[in-house]
């Protein structure tokens, strides 16, 4: 499925490297989440604080692709299906030497078990 209904903006950047939310307090992340809309960076479902679905409930901006380097896919939190998207304005990744978990020095040593 394509989705053509203004939920997907190709020339807006992405916010940072990381989870905005999670950097702010000092926390971590799993994997991380691109809004395809505004270019937010959240945390991916599995990780603790769950920061990219947050950011489509306060904004209703349905439309996130993965963060992750070799990644290209989209999906949409309203159908919660996978779907086709176009290509974003660059990076499409965090910087590969980014470690996953992260980011560096604040995962602790138990994150496995914090996962949802």
């Amino acid at each position: 499925m394509t989705l053509d209904n203004g939920e997907i903006d190709p020339s807006v950047k992405p916010s940072g490297t990381g989870c905005k939310e999670c950097l702010a307090a000092g926390g971590w992340w799993l994997h991380l989440r691109r809004c395809a809309k505004c270019g937010h960076i959240g945390c991916c479902d599995s990780s603790p604080n769950q920061h990219a679905r947050a950011h489509f409930g306060s904004t209703k901006h349905s439309v996130m692709t993965s963060f992750e380097p070799t990644e290209d896919w989209f999906y949409d939190f309203r159908t919660e299906k996978f779907l086709e998207g176009t290509k974003l304005a660059p990076p499409l990744s965090h910087p590969v030497g980014q470690p996953v978990p992260g980011p560096h020095g604040l995962v602790p040593k138990d994150w496995q078990e914090m996962l949802h």
